[in-house]
């Protein structure tokens, strides 16, 4: 019994250092692991150098359904569904395995952050699972979106067919137009 005590903390420490390379937040690394807050604290310092931010973690559903958001959410939330029907894999072992195949299809340039954080994509999969978001089918493309699971989803369109006016329109991108126009 004392091996496998020692093979079980050996195995949590891999997945709170996979966690925190993959840019997750000490009160995830709280929910899905048995080490001590002081271990877990002492594991994100070592690799971050750095504290963990504070803060409360996401807590609204509504950032998921926001146009560009939604494009990751889904991707990423079809992906997790694919490694659990078909891969066998469930559980933090999917959504770290789901993340990284997100990270693969929206790499992110050195020094800034993916749209949808490990946070997030852990926090949506528990919204997923406690019914308040599900996937709704585009009436157009027939591609599965994020959506609200109590909203009427007649004749939905998502937000790669019926692009948003605004869509794209970010402060960065301004101030990279204004820059080169001057």
């Amino acid at each position: 019994m004392a091996i496998k005590s020692v093979v079980t903390e050996a195995n949590e420490i891999q997945l709170a250092i996979d966690l925190v390379n993959l840019g997750a937040r000490l009160q995830l690394l709280e929910s899905e692991t048995s080490l001590s807050r002081e271990r877990l604290l002492k594991i994100y310092k070592e690799l971050k150098g750095v504290s963990p931010p504070k803060g409360m973690l996401p807590f609204s559903t509504d950032w998921f359904v926001t146009w560009q958001p939604n494009i990751h959410s889904s991707l990423f939330m079809n992906i997790h569904k694919y490694l659990e029907e078909h891969a066998g894999v469930s559980g933090i072992e999917a959504v770290v395995k789901a993340y990284r195949l997100y990270l693969e299809q929206f790499p992110v340039a050195a020094g800034e952050e993916p749209v949808l954080s490990m946070t997030r994509a852990w926090t949506l999969v528990r919204f997923f699972e406690g019914k308040m978001l599900t996937f709704v089918k585009c009436s157009k493309c027939g591609g599965q979106f994020v959506a609200h699971t109590l909203d009427l989803h007649d004749h939905y369109a998502c937000g790669l067919c019926h692009v948003p006016s605004r869509a794209g329109k970010t402060k960065k991108l301004r101030e990279m137009e204004s820059s080169m126009a001057a």
